[in-house]
């Protein structure tokens, strides 16, 4: 039964360990540093109380060479402290670079939500969540390490002086460990609670703001704002009582310490007094070692000490690390390639899928299109009309089935390369934060002149204050709705893709702005290229080539 509760333990400290794995080896020299520094207490420990102890006796010592001596240790001491915490900030600012650099590259190839959460939960953990590694890595790991060597060479010494004082530290000292652990359980649980509710208070942001205007059209405000303030009192709760435990637990080690240093000193000041006679191995305790014990006391404790006010750190830490373990095996929505331009794919511009079953479960037609073919997809609502989009872009791998582009199936080996002749128009506009022509060209070189023509947008880029130059946010601020889709449109269309994919280019969008956006879209198939779009539109459907049902749509007229 141990065995099986230590191989628990095992197991849920693995996600934190592995984590830290590419700084382990720096680690563990800043907490040896650290260790080596906090032994050389007891060397100028012993100078203050050999020097305190001839002055009491009248014994003749050289108080310049106690002081040199006492320096000279000091100085020591500090550089190795300086160079430890150097080195174990290096180490987690490396870790916290290299796991940051993961999440962005695996996410910007995701093609869906992940499973801990959307945007705001995302940017949590690789901002601040991610940050609570830092304290573990510089405070509680060479604390940890300091643990199991200074106290052990401080009760060395005094059991050397006092077989009784060395019992009030061996008594006294494991209480704090035992009371750290029952802590340590529900610091970890607290800290977890508040992991979570930090995602899901970043994720419902991240949606507010991105239905702003529609909030603000059905003076939904106030029942949002109501929404936030119990979600924001939720997690301020949840803080505070991560922090109560916290402070609980400092308040109560540091008394256990306290205890242990006052019990030593009482000790030492009866034997020197002559009160109490035992506890020496056979000869009478000196006052140079009863001020060395009394000075040792409270550095035997201060490991402990450190080690209890940094198991909050561990205790985020490790929550941290769960739900990064979490992140890290949710590998169902990844795009496939690596996302890099590379030479587009040789062979016909074709598209088939092949007994194909999307991520969300939807069994999706055979389809078959033609080297230049424009075809619209045609369902209701869920049918899987974006779903089948995706797959033919390489945005999403099927659940079953196969996706085949001109001569070779679509996998992670081809995937960039098709996408390299893709144009691709989404359903909701999405746009760098940076200017118009970096958002159409994306740092490729050529003309926008015909693209944004096409489009039907040439003339809106014209009024504006600085024309291609004019910096867009996100949601392309300053542009119309419809404005923002004929932009989608001309960066779909800028490098004459051999096949466009379309979802739903024309949906709410006004009778005069619908029309021009599909007249960019036949265009685009009179230029040779295979046209697909997704739309309820069946105006723009019925002048595609041919119409594929998808779902059950009824009769098309």
């Amino acid at each position: 039964m141990a065995k099986d509760v230590n191989a628990e333990r095992r197991r849920r400290a693995s996600p934190l360990t592995d984590l830290m794995k590419p700084g382990q080896k720096n680690l563990r020299r800043a907490g040896l540093l650290s260790a080596v520094a906090a032994m050389l207490w007891p060397l100028q420990a012993w100078l203050v109380a050999e020097a305190l102890g001839s002055l009491l006796t009248g014994k003749p010592i050289s108080a310049a060479g106690v002081a040199l001596g006492f320096a000279a240790i000091g100085l020591l001491r500090g550089l190795l402290h300086w160079q430890a915490e150097a080195l174990a900030q290096r180490s987690a600012d490396t870790v916290v670079a290299d796991v940051r650099a993961n999440i962005v590259r695996r996410e910007a190839r995701r093609s869906a939500e992940s499973a801990i959460g959307g945007a705001g939960a995302i940017a949590a953990l690789a901002t601040e969540k991610l940050q609570m590694l830092v304290p573990y890595a510089t405070r509680y790991l060479p604390a940890q390490i300091r643990v199991s060597t200074v106290p052990l060479l401080i009760l060395m010494l005094a059991f050397w002086h006092s077989w009784a004082a060395g019992l009030i530290l061996l008594i006294s000292g494991p209480l704090i460990p035992v009371f750290m652990a029952l802590v340590g359980m529900a610091a970890k649980e607290a800290s977890a609670r508040q992991m979570v509710e930090i995602g899901s208070i970043n994720d419902a942001l991240v949606e507010r703001l991105s239905a702003l205007l529609d909030i603000r059209l059905l003076g939904a405000g106030q029942t949002v704002e109501a929404g936030f303030a119990a979600s924001a009192g939720d997690l301020r709760r949840r803080t505070m009582a991560v922090l109560s435990i916290a402070f609980l637990s400092s308040t109560v080690l540091e008394l256990f310490a306290a205890i242990g240093v006052a019990m030593m000193a009482v000790y030492v000041g009866f034997t020197l007094l002559g009160t109490i006679s035992f506890g020496t191995w056979g000869m009478g305790l000196s006052p140079a070692a009863g001020i060395f014990l009394l000075l040792l006391a409270p550095d035997f404790y201060q490991p402990l000490r450190d080690l209890a006010s940094a198991w909050h750190d561990r205790a985020s830490a490790a929550a941290v690390a769960d739900e990064i373990a979490a992140w890290e095996a949710d590998e169902t929505t990844v795009m496939p390639g690596q996302g890099r331009r590379t030479a587009p794919l040789a062979g016909p511009a074709s598209i088939r899928l092949s007994g194909c079953v999307s991520a969300s479960g939807a069994r999706l037609p055979e389809v078959s299109i033609a080297p230049g073919e424009s075809v619209a997809l045609v369902g209701p609502s869920g049918a899987g009309k974006t779903s089948a989009l995706r797959l033919m872009a390489g945005l999403a791998v099927p659940a079953q089935g196969a996706v085949i582009v001109g001569d070779h199936c679509l996998t992670d080996e081809t995937a960039d390369a098709w996408r390299s002749r893709l144009g691709w128009m989404p359903q909701a506009p999405h746009f760098l934060n940076a200017s118009i022509r970096h958002n159409l060209t994306l740092g490729r070189q050529g003309d926008l002149s015909a693209a944004l023509t096409q489009a039907g947008v040439d003339a809106v880029v014209a009024g504006l204050p600085q024309g291609l130059s004019t910096r867009l946010g996100e949601r392309g601020a300053g542009l119309s709705g419809g404005e923002a889709r004929r932009l989608t449109l001309a960066r779909a269309i800028f490098s004459k893709p051999d096949v466009v994919l379309a979802d739903e280019p024309t949906a709410d969008l006004d009778a005069e702005t619908a029309r021009i956006v599909a007249d960019g879209l036949i265009a685009v198939a009179k230029r040779g290229a295979t046209l697909v779009i997704a739309t309820h539109d069946m105006t723009l459907a019925r002048r595609m080539d041919r119409i594929i049902r998808i779902g059950d749509f009824g009769g098309i007229a």
